[in-house]
């Protein structure tokens, strides 16, 4: 079980403000969650980078490289993906919520957010998920965070991803919403859930995480070895 963040001098601070200045993408139940994934990455010395495919200002890149430093995985490198020409036009998955462009931002942003806080900021890889990921993603992936809100966006995450997860590394999808598991999850971006269905078929191997709210996750966990343990 992970600590309670004012156990952890800094990571209070940096959690309390980015619920007050960046609630619009992370929330109460998102930070502790990532936190314990991180935690776990120490824990069972799993090889490989943290990436992030969706990151918009930065502010969970920035809560994730604070854990790590916080865990003693200083070393441990952090990617961000985005278009940073906001979100694309919704698919036939998809439902019509959101105007093309939105979400947009720079990666300036996610530069001075860092600076801000005095943090080693990220490997930004600029572009949509199609064109940087097959030939830009770390060779071997920790912890792999998908926010990419629509069916096209997180089936390309997952197509290019799940092949380089380390053994024991997790992948958390965002917005990933069973409402058999969890009715108490928003179900707004039904293109996820359909995305992670169609790619990885039935039985789906992601695991519901749920928290006091309507936290929306779903945690896939890469086998340690061949046989699929």
């Amino acid at each position: 079980m992970h600590l309670p963040p004012t156990t952890v001098p800094g990571l209070a601070e940096l959690h309390d403000w980015l619920l007050e200045h960046h609630g619009d993408t992370v929330d109460a139940d998102r930070l502790p969650a990532i936190r314990t994934e991180l935690e776990h990455l120490a824990a069972r010395q799993v090889p490989g980078a943290v990436i992030e495919l969706g990151c918009y200002q930065g502010a969970m890149a920035l809560w994730m490289r604070a854990v790590l430093d916080a865990t003693g995985q200083h070393q441990r490198s952090v990617h961000v993906y985005d278009s940073f020409q906001g979100l694309p036009e919704p698919g036939a998955k998809d439902p019509d919520l959101f105007e093309t462009g939105y979400l947009r931002a720079k990666p300036e942003q996610v530069l001075a957010l860092h600076q801000r806080w005095d943090r080693t900021p990220p490997a930004i890889h600029p572009g949509w998920f199609a064109d940087t990921l097959p030939d830009q993603l770390p060779d071997q992936i920790a912890f792999a965070y998908l926010d990419g809100d629509y069916y096209d966006s997180i089936h390309t995450c997952l197509t290019a991803c799940i092949p380089r997860m380390a053994p024991g590394g997790t992948l958390i999808v965002d917005d990933y919403a069973d409402l058999e598991a969890n009715p108490k999850a928003w179900n707004g971006l039904p293109g996820v859930k359909a995305a992670c269905e169609d790619y990885f078929r039935n039985p789906t191997p992601l695991q519901v995480i749920t928290g006091a709210g309507d936290l929306a996750f779903g945690r896939y966990t890469a086998p340690t070895d061949r046989t699929g343990r």
